[in-house]
């Protein structure tokens, strides 16, 4: 009997250790603060929209940070968050597709439905006003042709030629917003190596923005604007440069000393036209920087070209199989052999960087300005972009960097996000917007999200 007793005493000492042991979980109450997030309109381009892999498509649309975000504001009496679906997930067919057995990206070659070009402004009005292409300039009023112009935007505005981004973000009264505008503004220049498009005067983008700002909070609405990452640490500008080294031109004895006649050639030539031009390069044997064609260059084409410096970039569209047929060098394909020097759409130079530099700094110091000018959340995805570029950013046993494919955050196209780096997006903007405005959003598990996508 006394063996009995002392065997339950044991087990209920046992039992109160277990249960004084058993981890406490904190209730975590979730609040919007001083925020309403009744209704929620977003304001941007392509990362607004949900971009990814090259292409808008219906899954990439459904995992956009400001879906993401929508799911977390339901919590605290978020409304309905309607979007202006693709039909399928190709999209207008530009999708890309990673193939294991390359490793790479191929296109999906598919054929668009058409039920993708199709207006579908009758299932609006649209929450998600991103429109993948849009400038700052091409949001506000004076710029109605643009929702006829832009095929993205041209299918779901509720009036083509006649609406604005701004105009119909403004008519759905939201109770709070987010507005990352500028990205285009920088990036249809450097993504094409300068040689087309332009960068965004800095002071037309202070217009341009101030307006969508004084428009978006003309109700009372509250809201958070995001920064501009660095545009030429991500992978479209980075990448290549792993691969193909900037003085990667390696030739031997031989082929040094026929491209330095063929050079000396070149300077008669251009001397029996007036122009006195002294290539101030050699080739040695060994490696050689590529010849790079630089329009600053006082020479007719194709003679204006230099040697490649270090820090210029090649982009990600660059044709490497080129440069073993001459490109960088001599194209030897014609009787009479011409410079061949990489055309600028394929790099970017010196100067160009810096103008990239110049103007990015400008548009992100006008955000800086206007997020204090409007009382507004500031969500600085300049300064995460940079860790992700220095060490990396883990959330949820997930590590995010910038390199290409292996990084987690940056789909095929080496532009846009994919869907995991969009919910770390999201929570970019939540940890801004619960620090803005008191609130208590939960963060999202990015680990519940999609990465690349695999060509089968």
């Amino acid at each position: 009997m006394k063996d009995m007793k002392l065997k339950n005493i044991i087990l209920l000492l046992a039992l109160g250790m277990l249960f004084a042991c058993e981890p406490k979980v904190d209730e975590y109450t979730t609040t919007a603060g001083n925020a309403d997030f009744s209704n929620y309109v977003a304001v941007g381009n392509s990362l607004t929209a949900g971009y990814t892999d090259g292409e808008l498509f219906r899954s990439g649309q459904q995992n956009s940070f400001p879906a993401i975000l929508a799911e977390q504001f339901k919590a605290t009496g978020g409304g309905e968050f309607n979007q202006p679906l693709m039909f399928d997930e190709y999209g207008f067919g530009n999708r890309l597709l990673l193939d294991v057995s390359i490793p790479g990206p191929v296109p999906a070659n598919v054929t668009p439905d058409p039920r993708n070009l199709e207006s579908i402004a009758d299932q609006g009005p649209f929450n998600n006003m991103g429109v993948p292409g849009a400038k700052s300039f091409h949001m506000v009023p004076g710029a109605e042709v643009y929702s006829a112009m832009n095929p993205y935007y041209a299918r779901f505005a509720a009036e083509p030629g006649v609406s604005t981004i701004l105009g119909e973000a403004m008519a759905q009264n939201p109770t709070f917003f987010t507005c990352w505008v500028g990205g285009n503004d920088v990036l249809g220049y450097a993504a094409h190596g300068g040689a087309s498009d332009s960068l965004t005067d800095p002071m037309l983008y202070q217009v341009a923005l101030t307006g969508i700002l004084q428009g978006m909070t003309s109700n009372g609405a509250k809201g958070a604007v995001a920064t501009i990452p660095k545009v030429t640490d991500i992978p479209f500008f980075q990448f290549m440069n792993t691969q193909v080294p900037y003085n990667g031109l390696v030739v031997d004895t031989a082929q040094a000393a026929g491209l330095n006649y063929v050079f000396d050639q070149f300077e008669l030539y251009l001397a029996s036209l007036g122009i006195t031009w002294d290539y101030d390069f050699t080739f040695n044997p060994g490696p050689n920087p590529f010849l790079v064609s630089d329009k600053t260059l006082p020479l007719p084409e194709p003679f204006n070209v230099r040697q490649m410096k270090p820090g210029e970039l090649f982009l990600l569209t660059l044709p490497t199989d080129e440069l073993y047929q001459g490109m960088g060098s001599v194209d030897p394909n014609n009787g009479n052999p011409v410079p061949w020097g990489i055309p600028d759409e394929y790099v970017l130079l010196d100067y160009e960087l810096a103008q990239i530099e110049q103007a990015q700094a400008a548009y992100n110091e006008t955000i800086h300005m206007l997020a204090n000018q409007f009382d507004l959340a500031l969500v600085d995805t300049y300064a995460k972009f940079e860790e992700l570029n220095n060490g990396g950013i883990t959330q949820d046993g997930i590590t995010f960097t910038s390199d290409y494919i292996t990084g987690n955050a940056f789909s095929l196209d080496g532009v846009h996000p994919t869907g995991q780096g969009y919910a770390l997006i999201a929570n970019f903007f939540i940890e801004a917007i619960n620090a803005k405005y008191g609130a208590a959003l939960g963060e999202v598990n990015v680990s519940l999200y999609p990465g690349l996508y695999y060509y089968e």
